[in-house]
């Protein structure tokens, strides 16, 4: 059974049209390693930025950090 932050990932990286540096950065590793190793990648960075958000009470800007990485 595939987890929440997968199929996160998954939409992400194949049904969203919107420009963030987590997309862009999931499209260009689909792009060397592959699609599932991609998706995978992208819902674990899903879970740090969440964790790291949780913790410091930051609110969400898709256009920064993940394309920095």
């Amino acid at each position: 059974m595939r987890g929440l932050l997968y199929e996160a990932a998954v939409v992400i990286l194949t049904r969203t049209s919107a420009d963030s540096g987590l997309r862009a950065w999931g499209l260009k590793l689909k792009q060397r390693i592959g699609f599932k190793r991609a998706a995978v990648a992208v819902a674990r960075k899903l879970a740090v930025t969440m964790h790291a958000m949780l913790k410091s009470g930051a609110l969400s800007d898709r256009t920064a950090g993940a394309a920095a990485s």
